[in-house]
């Protein structure tokens, strides 16, 4: 049996995506910006795209515009907004468990001379919300604070931060974690950023959405494209791809979130049963709607005392069962895991940490069997010393 429960690192295309895609790899495949009817095709494939996305997130189509990814989104997000306000103000409020996508962006505003605060987290990732309205002010030009922690799931206070911004500042949210797994457009966020392949959609594609009004400066300059905010030509078959994603995600948005749910709680409660000395690192309750203080139903992370992650990361995968230790896109680094540490973890509990990541496919069946090797490898790896 394979089991994938890595869907917070990525997740695979819908069937439908990838017929969406070949269309325009094999047949359409014109440049938009050509005047040609094949040219038109693609243009419209953009047009069609770019208001699944908007109505998925709940902005306007004109207010969504198409990046390679949650990445570089991120980065036009906080650098292009600073670099567009700086003369409103230098003081740039995030949180100390943002995706590495926003934590280096505020690093580099840092270096060029912003301040920067990172407001602290408690033991289950909840924002210490007191801290971010003691620091907002008249200088404050932008809050970026995530929809849903990619490590641990836990809920942003998102709509308590635009109510309470100011008139200064505009408020971004990573909401790469929550897009396809929790209602969007609530909380009013100015910029929003989001990845297709989180969602069943294609890599290397993502969009930001920016309320009328609020202005970026561009990273990538060029044939302007995009309304000129991120030239370069568009990636027809990745963003149509990525609609197809938006428009099946949308169709059943709250039944998905109960099988991931369903498939989390099962889980949970076996862990809690079967396999002693354990932290369970994420808040235990969930919620559908996106309450904040609760756990997205997408995500759960434990810590096995007594025992390494990695190690037991890779005696799943060879009984078939894929997880994750934490982000992957900083998998490679080396160090501490900067978000476990802000939450007050030890090393020896934040080495045995697990993300276990769900869609909409996972089954009780499926976690039965998680659960059978799962006790029986921690039981193996600490009875040998999983810290040696």
């Amino acid at each position: 049996m394979l089991v994938y429960l890595d869907n917070s690192s990525t997740t695979r295309q819908y069937a439908a995506v990838t017929l969406k895609m070949l269309r325009f790899m094999e047949d359409d495949f014109g440049n938009p910006s050509s005047l040609h009817r094949m040219g038109l095709s693609a243009e419209n494939a953009l047009k069609e795209a770019r208001g699944d996305v908007a109505k998925a997130l709940g902005f306007e189509p004109r207010e969504v515009f198409f990046t390679s990814g949650g990445t570089e989104a991120a980065n036009l997000a906080l650098l292009g907004a600073a670099s567009a306000r700086k003369r409103r103000g230098n003081r740039v409020i995030t949180s100390s468990v943002e995706h590495p996508a926003v934590f280096e962006c505020c690093k580099k505003l840092e270096a060029e001379g912003f301040t920067v605060i990172y407001a602290g987290v408690d033991e289950k990732c909840r924002l210490n919300l007191d801290e971010v309205r003691a620091n907002t002010d008249e200088n404050t030009i932008l809050i970026s604070i995530m929809h849903v922690n990619n490590e641990v799931g836990a809920i942003m206070p998102l709509d308590e931060i635009c109510r309470r911004k100011g008139d200064n500042a505009a408020v971004h949210t990573d909401a790469v974690q929550a897009f396809g797994k929790l209602p969007q457009g609530k909380a009013g966020a100015d910029i929003v950023t989001v990845s297709a392949h989180k969602i069943h959609g294609p890599k290397g594609c993502g969009a930001i959405a920016v309320r009328k009004g609020i202005n970026l400066e561009p990273r990538i300059y060029g044939g302007g494209q995009e309304k000129d905010l991120r030239s370069g030509t568009e990636n027809v078959a990745a963003i149509a791809g990525f609609g197809e994603a938006c428009r099946i995600a949308a169709s059943d948005l709250n039944g998905r979130a109960k099988k991931m749910d369903a498939a989390r709680s099962y889980l949970l409660a076996g862990m809690k049963e079967e396999i002693p000395d354990i932290r369970i690192n994420s808040a235990e309750e969930t919620s559908l709607t996106g309450e904040a203080g609760f756990c997205a139903p997408s995500i759960l992370n434990v810590s096995f005392l007594g025992a390494r992650g990695e190690v037991i990361l890779h005696g799943l995968e060879s009984e078939g069962i894929f997880v994750s230790t934490g982000a992957a896109c900083s998998s490679h680094k080396k160090g501490k895991n900067r978000v476990l540490a802000a939450m007050g973890l030890s090393d020896k509990e934040a080495e045995g940490a697990i993300r276990f990541s769900f869609n909409e496919f996972n089954s009780a069946e499926e976690m039965d069997y998680v659960l059978v090797r799962l006790k029986s490898l921690v039981s193996r790896f600490r009875k040998f010393g999983g810290f040696r």
